[in-house]
């Protein structure tokens, strides 16, 4: 929201300078993200330095999106007196032009205003154009440019017809029909659905309600009588009917947010009193309102007692009531029987974000200053809630993984579906959102994966080359639902270079070395076998999997491999270095685990291990995971480990073989072991090699 601090002043003779009435309102709630020029405004006087603020206006304050509603907040914090626009005192009545409210459209529509005046169409006087152009909007005649100008003024989204394009002369607000489309001002032909909310004539639709007017009804330089429309139309309604038709404006907004129900009929009342102003405009009869429920102010009771126990400070009753009525709060004084001060605080129509005691507590703290509340924190009454066994587990997993040379990266539950398709088996398994924001967000994300490749993606393109990033969170899929999981991605060096050793590529060990640590920190013996899976690069992914005690087979855990390259170019990542990814999920690994992560300090061995190093010839496509479950399955209790450590293949071993390595460590806890037993354990790991897979000791 672009606000001209000489249109400001206008309504709030404030005298401070615009980098401390800006640095004000920043810590009132409202950012100043800048402070631009302003230009020259021809006929209007200056009262001080001038410029343009550019406001971040959250979400539940559309009572600001004018300057009306930043002069409020403004006279407020200075104590200053707001001399409201001058209003034209046009009656209302019937005598101006048909307007109904059809049956279909009463719960979206429950208050329409209009007016006709007869009208010479032309340019603005500079003074509006310029203070249009400064904020954003773009003049276009006399008209169109009031109806903005009230907008911007008041936060009153406005529409004006030409009359005579009208069929039957008349306006009917109504859901449209199956088939209608309208040709909107921006030229396109747009289908209408039965739910969206339309301003029609006697035949057609003229303009999609709340969203844009109708090209065929626009008004020209030939037009003579102007049909003027304010409304209130339902929130709601006017965000789904703009998300649809993929067509946002300043006037939708505006009343997707919640505009005043209050308002139409000033509004209109002060575009009159503009047209009268700039000249070539006179009004034609009183102006239609057509309000069929009034709506009444909402009240909120208010506790001085609350107010000094949520903000940690006794805030005066002075200011309490004195604020409230600056922002237009209606406070009537109760009897409270504690003996505290009490109120019935009357909510005025532009504030829809407030219908709570903590809300008006909220406006106490913005204006009494943020600045000025004490830093202390609660009296504890009882002990702290032991935290929960999945934030135990997150928590240990940032300490795993950060231990690993990886940086948590937290990105958006939302994807886009041609990112999220590769990682589901079937389209059906997406989860689609209803009305996304955009494209980039149209499905719940079945995988960390593709949020982790976005941030990937974000750091090589600031030239960071060497990236290990994690991602704890959720996943969703139609068939599974929400599941909890943890993935990496790793590219790059391994290590970081140095002149005093050799560069190592990050590759799938440095991967399953993550698994690993991870898998180890919850008592979990990881196991990998080959896998193909479309986000992996063939021959280059792995099943990690966990072997449960009651279970007829293992548990799955996750996955882990290289990236598909056909992916990786998809994502638009730089295809000079391989990219391994790992996602484990968190619930099977909080199945297969044990209580070792409790850190159960053990004592140190007492007697000494003996190890053995053992090389076999076998097939060259047998994975080493197979034959290292061979070897336990023969080996005694007292073998602690088995890990290879080599592979060769080349001379001395015959083609479409390799020669496997493995280092087996022995150790007894009750005594030493002698070479004799040692031996014969060895003697029954070969035997069963060399039965099981055809092996030979190399």
């Amino acid at each position: 929201m672009r606000i001209l601090v000489s249109w400001l002043r206008e309504l709030v003779p404030v005298t401070v300078s615009v980098d401390e009435l800006a640095e004000a309102l920043t810590a009132h709630g409202f950012e100043v993200s800048a402070v631009d020029p302003a230009p020259p405004i021809p006929g209007r006087p200056s009262r001080g330095e001038d410029a343009v603020l550019d406001l971040e206006i959250t979400t539940n304050r559309p009572d600001c999106l004018s300057v009306a509603g930043i002069a409020r907040e403004v006279s407020t914090i200075y104590g200053d007196t707001i001399a409201w626009p001058t209003v034209a005192d046009t009656p209302t009545g019937d005598d101006a032009l048909p307007v109904m409210i059809e049956e279909d459209a009463r719960a979206l529509c429950p208050r329409y205003a209009a007016s006709v005046a007869e009208v010479t169409v032309g340019p603005s006087p500079a003074w509006m154009a310029a203070r249009l152009e400064a904020a954003g909007v773009r003049p276009i005649n006399s008209i169109v440019d009031v109806t903005n100008y009230v907008m911007l003024e008041l936060g009153q989204p406005m529409h004006a017809f030409d009359l005579a394009r009208l069929a039957g002369g008349e306006l009917r607000i109504r859901c449209a029909r199956a088939g209608e489309s309208v040709r909107t001002l921006d030229g396109v032909e747009r289908p209408l659905a039965v739910d969206m909310l339309v301003i029609a004539d006697g035949t057609r639709p003229q303009a999609v309600a709340g969203v844009m007017g109708g090209a065929d009804s626009e008004v020209t330089d030939e037009t003579r009588l102007v049909a003027f429309e304010s409304a209130w139309f339902d929130p709601v309604s006017v965000r789904r009917t703009s998300k649809r038709l993929a067509l946002s404006t300043d006037a939708s907004f505006r009343f997707e947010r919640g505009a005043d129900i209050e308002a139409p009929v000033r509004a209109m009342r002060r575009a009159l009193q503009l047209l009268d102003e700039i000249g070539g405009s006179a009004p034609r009869g009183s102006i239609v309102d057509r309000y069929l429920t009034p709506r009444t102010r909402g009240t909120v009771t208010l506790r001085h007692e609350r107010v000094g126990r949520v903000l940690g400070v006794a805030v005066e009753p002075g200011f309490v009531s004195a604020t409230l009525e600056r922002l237009d709060f209606g406070v009537d004084a109760v009897p409270d029987d504690g003996g505290g001060k009490r109120w019935r605080v009357t909510v005025p129509s532009h504030r829809v974000d407030v219908s709570r005691e903590i809300d008006l507590v909220e406006e106490i703290a913005r204006h009494y200053g943020y600045e000025r509340l004490p830093s202390t924190f609660p009296a504890m009454v009882r002990p702290p809630a032991p935290p929960s066994a999945a934030l135990s587990r997150q928590r240990l997993l940032r300490r795993v993984l950060t231990a690993g040379g990886c940086s948590e990266a937290i990105t958006y539950g939302f994807v886009e579906e041609t990112a999220a398709r590769p990682f589901v088996d079937r389209p059906e398994e997406l989860v689609r959102i209803a009305n996304p924001l955009s494209e980039k967000f149209a499905v719940l994300r079945p995988s960390l994966v593709p949020g982790l490749l976005d941030a990937l993606i974000h750091n090589r393109r600031r030239e960071h080359r060497d990236i290990r990033l994690f991602e704890i969170g959720r996943r969703f899929t139609a068939t599974a639902g929400e599941t909890s999981g943890v993935a990496v991605a790793l590219t790059g060096d391994s290590v970081p270079r140095h002149w005093s050793a050799g560069e190592r590529q990050t590759d799938i060990f440095d991967a399953i070395g993550l698994i690993d640590r991870v898998c180890e920190a919850f008592g979990v013996t990881p196991e990998y076998e080959p896998a193909a899976r479309p986000t992996l690069a063939p021959g280059r992914a792995a099943l990690v999997r966990a072997r449960m005690p009651d279970a007829a087979s293992p548990l799955v855990l996750g996955h882990a491999g290289e990236l598909a390259p056909s992916i990786a170019q998809a994502r638009g990542l730089p295809t000079d270095d391989a990219i391994f990814v790992a996602e484990l999920d968190l619930g099977a690994i909080a199945r297969a685990g044990t209580d070792r992560h409790r850190m159960v300090a053990a004592p140190l061995p007492r007697y000494p291990s003996i190890v053995r190093d053992l090389a076999v010839i076998v097939d060259a496509a047998l994975p080493a995971a197979t034959v290292r479950d061979t070897i336990r399955s023969v080996a005694p209790e007292t073998l602690l480990q088995v890990r290879e450590f080599d592979l060769y293949t080349g001379k001395g071993v015959p083609q479409g073989h390799m020669s496997l390595a493995f280092r087996l460590v022995f150790r007894a806890t009750d005594r030493t072991l002698t070479d004799a037993e040692v031996q014969q354990a060895v003697d029954e790991i070969v035997t069963a090699l060399q039965t099981a897979h055809g092996a030979a000791l190399r």
